[in-house]
């Protein structure tokens, strides 16, 4: 084919896909424009064979530690991965591969119900058993459901912060004195609330990161919040030695040792990455939570004073509605353009307010949604 013919070829495809601006279900949103721009400039690195991208290298480095000082302690450990799901994985691969050296054979780990699906390939993937502790009335974990799972063969406790349905803060604090008081790793999985909690008003009220003494992982998404270019994650252990876990020789590459799971890597995220938290800074993205609360605020009163209540207030950017007849609400919003999600338990309508959503999208979606109710 001839560069014109591709070319319209791929024009053609894209016009296929949807556009974020009327998208009310997704996590992930348009990159920032310097992340683009970065992304663009590091297309080639490859981080799976760092020595021949010693700058890129530098970067995940420095990334690793501001990402950690953001979440309480900058002398952490860890890589930029693809995403929750590895980052989730490599967590659990961690603690699997340190408990069976030591000789343990049989092991489960101890999840909430609301957890991430990627816990289900986790179970198949590294043959632990999962096990799922119910929810309070605020739908976090319950504390006493999770004691009551804890036995001989469990390695690790998840606890969410920003769960993917309800965006709520399960009590990390909680939870890490019971993994500290009984030796058991506790993995965070932050993938959309790492970049959320700490900018929030109340971020006092949901401890969930390094400053807590019983919390050994944390996994946190770039692409979701952080407008880095997909696919962008975050792995970070408080200790190096989970890193040597899991490491494989790497004997022909120009690095002796590699502990992530893929083996290339795309520097490029990590540029991407690096870019948008430089240019940002703090008071960037302080401002562009901000901005996405005040939204989520909106959306809330607005569908309040046509009846419409939340299951939950919300904690982070992720709203809930509670409406009669779920699935035909959502084919109804989908007919007049809107593309929301529905949870599972209790079943609602889903609607997450990311950095593309703008004032003008809400109030145009509430006058829909109202109608169609």
């Amino acid at each position: 084919m001839s560069r014109e013919a591709v070319e319209s070829l791929l024009r053609e495809k894209k016009q296929k896909d949807l556009s974020y601006e009327r998208v009310l279900s997704s996590m992930c949103t348009y990159p920032h424009e310097i992340a683009a721009y970065a992304h663009k400039m590091f297309l080639e690195s490859n981080l799976g064979d760092s020595g021949l991208f010693p700058g890129t290298k530098e970067m995940e480095g420095e990334l690793i530690r501001m990402i950690g000082a953001l979440l309480g302690n900058e002398n952490v450990y860890g890589y930029i991965s693809t995403g929750g799901t590895e980052s989730n994985i490599q967590a659990i691969r961690a603690i699997r591969n340190r408990r069976k050296r030591e000789g343990l054979q049989a092991m489960n780990i101890i999840v909430p119900e609301t957890a991430h699906f990627s816990f289900d390939k986790i179970a198949d993937i590294l043959c632990v058993n999962v096990k799922k502790a119910t929810l309070d009335d605020a739908l976090r974990v319950d504390v006493n459901s999770v004691e009551e799972l804890i036995d001989a063969e469990t390695i690790c406790i998840v606890g969410i912060a920003g769960t993917t349905e309800f965006g709520q803060v399960d009590p990390i604090e909680e939870l890490a004195g019971i993994a500290k008081g009984k030796g058991i790793f506790l993995h965070v999985d932050a993938a959309f609330g790492g970049l959320v909690i700490p900018f929030l008003a109340e971020k006092d009220k949901y401890r969930f990161d390094f400053s807590l003494d019983g919390v050994s992982c944390i996994s946190v998404d770039p692409h979701k919040m952080g407008m880095s270019t997909i696919p962008a994650g975050c792995i970070l252990f408080r200790e190096d030695s989970y890193l040597a876990n899991l490491e494989v020789s790497t004997p022909y590459l120009t690095t002796r040792g590699q502990s992530s799971l893929t083996g290339t890597r795309s520097g490029a995220a990590t540029a991407a990455t690096f870019a948008v938290l430089k240019y940002l800074g703090r008071a960037g993205m302080q401002r562009i939570v901000d901005e996405c609360m005040r939204l989520t605020r909106l959306l809330v009163q607005g569908a309040k004073e046509n009846g419409i209540q939340p299951v939950i207030e919300p904690v982070t950017n992720v709203v809930t509605l509670s409406v009669e007849e779920v699935d035909r609400v959502a084919e109804a919003l989908k007919a007049k353009g809107w593309t929301v999600s529905t949870t599972r338990k209790p079943k609602s309508i889903r609607l997450v307010i990311m950095p593309h959503v703008t004032e003008e999208r809400v109030k145009l979606f509430l006058e829909d949604l109202t109608t169609v109710v």
